[in-house]
């Protein structure tokens, strides 16, 4: 046992998730856990389709995970939920639906390729949220590990309060594991090269933790082992400091070290078992006998098999059916969860991503990463497999909402909002197995928005055909990028009543959703300045017909903007690329600063529109000999210069068409 298992805090659970860029080898080192801790008899392969949480047919064929997958072990008598996580940025939502639910992380770095993009999206992520993190250095076996190397980068481009915990005993075909820098048996560091260097790293940063530790550091040139280690598992704790330890998870070296740490390192969740019932859904599947199976997170309360819990599943009042947890392949009926906890709970037929079950109090915020900006339409082979298709595509969409199906039931097409190119071949192939059909995807286009190009005002009188009454004045005001929405009323309630000001208020976000040009509308205030109803005459149906004609009207009379998706970027390159590198970016439309020399190599950071730079990354492996890298983030959107026009084909009646709009809102008209 390793000296970081003796730091074991009071609280036995872990709810801890790893995440890495992809073919990082998070779900191997994940096998490994579940191989050292007795739970699987043999620890699956990736590559040959056998592992564990990697459960769905396109998974196991294309050897990369596509869905988070929870799974539990027990190690140091702690239980622990584990949740591995997608590496590909196409499906970065399912990361974000993780981080929402831990209390803590593992991130794992290549020890071959380094920090790459989705590492440091990732990072960043984990920092916002404050979550406690363990640094894992995999794949030391590896033709070019570099230790040393990818130390110094993790402490340049994640954060300088990494810090080592662990020496590694040779590199590549010469790796043989690691001396534990917080053993007094193994702090000679003998067989590490790296003993010296790691040990200092270490010791300043505990020091530099506590003044009377910094003294005798500063006196003696050395700490204790035991203030080290007290000083590290505090820092740890708080995500102050960030342990990094070293191994090969394809061998199992260092998974056992690694799976101590994260029990003596990370914190045990909060929350009363006693209390208020508080959680939430982040997650859903669905079994052929089950139905649809709703992952829960309690942070507070317990609930139990038959239990009929307010709140939960968009406010309904369904019946548990069944609490379970997964046992490797198979579930077991566990009949409680209590706060602290995940599980896997049965019945809830209505259940949604992100619905609050009980409280919504000590459930955190969402921290957003999968921001789509691209758009694809799906076909398929005939007339007849249209219910099934959209069935099946808003049984995905409701387990992914990310994808954000738009049904356009007039024109009878399907469209859905994606990442990237790998994503919209895993739906393929998922719709294919899981529901047989046959579904093809368009060509991705992007997703553009539109923004108020001025101040005005809409307004609209609808008076006829009777019985309707609703007179509704909106104010119509840009605002900054980044924005949103805002909405206000001034509309006192004597002239229109609440319950018709709650209804327009609900259809202001829905007549936004296509503007002038086909696009979301952003950035911008609407104000309700002037409303009126009629005490014989007015339904609330009125105020759902002509809020969007309202609306129309109004940005009819500002104009907008045609509003373009950005990337920021940074792009490692060798020198001698440089130059033809700076003139494709220039190409492209990036607005790029001056490159920054790294040892032999340059690094280009700046924005890049979306639109112009679709098959970039394709391109940069050809113009630089594969020698290029490239990490890039959503940056939000900027006005699209004049010379990029974009329009998109409108669903449904314009409400600009007042008459044609009513009478086909009233049903009293056939859209063709």
């Amino acid at each position: 046992m390793s000296a970081i298992a003796l730091e074991k805090q009071a609280g036995g659970r872990r709810n801890i998730g790893i995440f890495a860029h992809v073919d990082a080898g998070k779900t191997t080192t994940t096998e490994q856990m579940l191989f050292a801790s007795g739970r699987i008899r043999a620890a699956g392969s990736v590559d040959d389709g056998t592992a564990q949480t990697d459960s769905l047919e396109v998974e196991r064929a294309r050897g990369i995970s596509v869905r988070a997958a929870v799974t539990r072990l027990a190690w140091q008598g702690i239980d622990v939920n584990l949740v591995d996580t997608p590496g590909h940025v196409d499906f970065l939502a399912e990361v974000e639906r993780s981080l929402r639910v831990m209390d803590g992380a593992i991130l794992i770095v290549s020890a071959a390729e380094g920090v790459q993009a989705q590492t440091e999206v990732v990072w960043q992520a984990l920092r916002e949220m404050n979550l406690p993190t363990i640094l894992y250095v995999n794949k030391m076996d590896r033709v070019g590990a570099d230790p040393d190397g990818v130390l110094r980068q993790i402490r340049r481009l994640l954060s300088s309060a990494a810090v080592p915990i662990q020496a590694p005993i040779g590199a590549e075909d010469r790796f043989a594991g690691a001396v534990d820098l917080l053993s007094p048996a193994d702090g000679d560091g003998e067989g590490s090269e790296w003993n010296e260097v790691f040990s200092e790293l270490l010791t300043e940063a505990a020091a530099e933790r506590d003044e009377a530790l910094l003294l005798h550091y500063l006196e003696e040139g050395s700490l204790p082992f035991e203030d080290m280690k007290a000083s590290l598992g505090e820092g740890a704790r708080r995500g102050e400091l960030f342990p990094v330890l070293f191994g090969a998870a394809a061998r199992g070296l260092g998974v056992r070290e690694l799976m101590d740490a994260m029990i003596g390192l990370l914190p045990p969740p909060a929350g009363d078992p006693a209390g208020d019932v508080s959680g939430v859904v982040f997650k859903l599947e669905r079994d052929p006998v089950m139905g649809r199976i709703a992952y829960v997170r309690l942070y507070g309360g317990t609930i139990a098999n038959r239990d009929v819990i307010p709140g939960g599943a968009e406010g309904t009042s369904d019946k548990i059916t069944q609490i379970r947890k997964a046992d490797g392949k198979r579930w077991e009926d566990v009949g409680v969860l209590a706060a602290g906890d995940i599980a896997a709970v049965c019945g809830w037929g209505r259940a949604r991503i992100g619905d609050i079950v009980g409280s919504a109090e000590g459930v955190p915020g969402v921290r957003q990463l999968a921001v789509p900006l691209l758009t694809v339409q799906a076909f398929w082979r005939s007339e007849a497999e249209y219910p099934a298709v959209v069935a099946a595509c808003q049984e995905l969409a409701d387990e992914d909402p990310a994808l954000a199906l738009q049904w356009m039931q007039d024109e009878r097409e399907l469209h859905l909002k994606v990442m990237g190119p790998i994503q919209t071949e895993v739906l393929a192939s998922v719709l294919q197995s899981r529901f047989g059909l046959t579904v093809t995807f368009g060509p991705p286009s992007v997703i553009y928005k539109e923004t108020p190009a001025g101040v005005g005002e809409g307004y609209v009188a609808y008076l006829a055909p009777k019985p309707c009454w609703a007179i509704l004045r909106f104010l119509i005001e840009p605002l900054p990028r980044g924005s949103g929405l805002v909405y206000e009323s001034k509309e006192r309630g004597e002239r229109l009543a609440d319950s018709y000001q709650n209804e327009v208020a609900r259809r202001v976000p829905e007549a936004l959703r296509q503007g002038l040009l086909g696009w979301e509308v952003t950035d911008l205030k609407v104000t309700l300045v002037e409303g009126e109803h009629h005490v014989w005459h007015t339904h609330p149906l009125d105020f759902v017909i002509a809020t969007p004609m309202g609306i129309m009207d109004g940005l009819a009379r500002t104009g907008t903007r045609l509003l373009e998706p950005v990337l920021k970027f940074k792009l490692s390159v060798p020198a001698e690329f440089a130059g033809k590198l700076m003139n494709e970016l220039l190409l492209m439309r990036a607005d790029i600063g001056a490159p920054v020399p790294v040892g032999e190599r340059m690094e280009i950071e700046g924005r890049l529109p979306v639109a112009d730079s679709l098959d970039f990354p394709a391109r940069l492996g050809s113009m630089t000999k594969g020698r290029g890298v490239l990490s890039a983030s959503f940056a939000g959107y900027q006005e699209a210069p004049a010379g990029v026009a974009a329009e998109r084909k409108r669903s449904g009646v314009n409400p600009l068409d007042q008459a044609r709009f009513i009478l086909a809102a009233r049903s009293a008209l056939s859209v063709t």
